[in-house]
């Protein structure tokens, strides 16, 4: 139980500090929800040159949604909020002070995932419920759409620590790294773009990129209404890729706290 409280504690902290900044909050919840928009206004359009019958707002807004919500909402939130919080809590000598309290590093490591995925779930309710309003109408199961999305967060957290520990050593570096990282592999996850325009060279260099596979996962279950077995190549890459980095993420927290105390 020393675990689940210190985790909580921490988790509360960075929430309490995240809404002070009232403003952040204001533009991480406009921010996905103008992409989805955009995306769904891409694909109705695109869908009258591209598909036999066009689709409607609501149809592309279905299609644009699981795009939107792994690309714009968990991207940013989960692999950009995990390395901006690494590298602030070592300008803010945070780090020094969890040396001197008998806080875990465990319990730090899991309190800043529990917090970003706290903050990840509450985005996915906004475009869920903005694309409802809109005319979506999701099918297929719940509880395996829910799945890749723990999963995705999952991978943006333990790549974030990766990046957050190891290569950023300022809060300026934060942005740079973010985007010259993650940018590309977000276009060419089909998360500002449409996966069906993709040139077929485009299409066999996708399918080595994790966050196309979250966005193939995820549509194919709430826009198709596909179970598991349909989306197996999909879903168990992202399943081992969120394994390893989380493993990868906590050995590089690891490392980073080994070479914090010799400073």
């Amino acid at each position: 139980m020393k675990y689940v409280y210190e985790t909580i504690a921490i988790a509360q902290r960075i929430l309490t500090e995240l809404g002070r900044r009232q403003r952040s909050l204001f533009f991480w919840a406009v921010f996905p929800i103008a992409v989805l928009v955009m995306n769904g206004l891409i694909f109705a359009e695109r869908s009258k040159t591209a598909l036999p019958e066009p689709l409607t707002l609501g149809q592309a807004l279905e299609r644009s949604a699981p795009a939107t919500l792994v690309g714009a909402a968990l991207f940013f939130s989960c692999l950009g909020g995990s390395v901006a919080t690494v590298v602030s809590e070592r300008e803010q000598r945070t780090l020094k002070r969890l040396f001197l309290s008998p806080l875990s590093g465990i319990s730090y490591f899991l309190g800043i995932g529990l917090a970003l995925s706290a903050i990840a779930i509450g985005q996915t309710i906004l475009v869920g419920v903005v694309a409802i309003a809109l005319g979506a109408q999701f099918q297929g199961s719940p509880l395996l759409a829910a799945m890749i999305i723990l999963l995705s967060i999952l991978s943006y957290v333990g790549v974030g620590f990766i990046l957050g520990t190891q290569l950023a050593r300022r809060t300026e570096d934060v942005n740079t790294l973010v985007a010259a990282f993650g940018v590309p592999l977000l276009i060419l996850g089909g998360a500002f773009v449409p996966t069906f325009i993709f040139p077929k060279t485009l299409l066999d260099l996708a399918q080595f990129n994790p966050i196309y596979h979250m966005t193939e996962a995820l549509t194919k279950v709430l826009a198709e209404g596909r179970n598991l077995s349909e989306i197996a190549p999909n879903f168990w890459f992202l399943a081992v890729f969120a394994i390893f980095m989380v493993g990868a993420g906590w050995l590089s927290y690891r490392r980073m706290i080994q070479v914090e105390r010799r400073l």
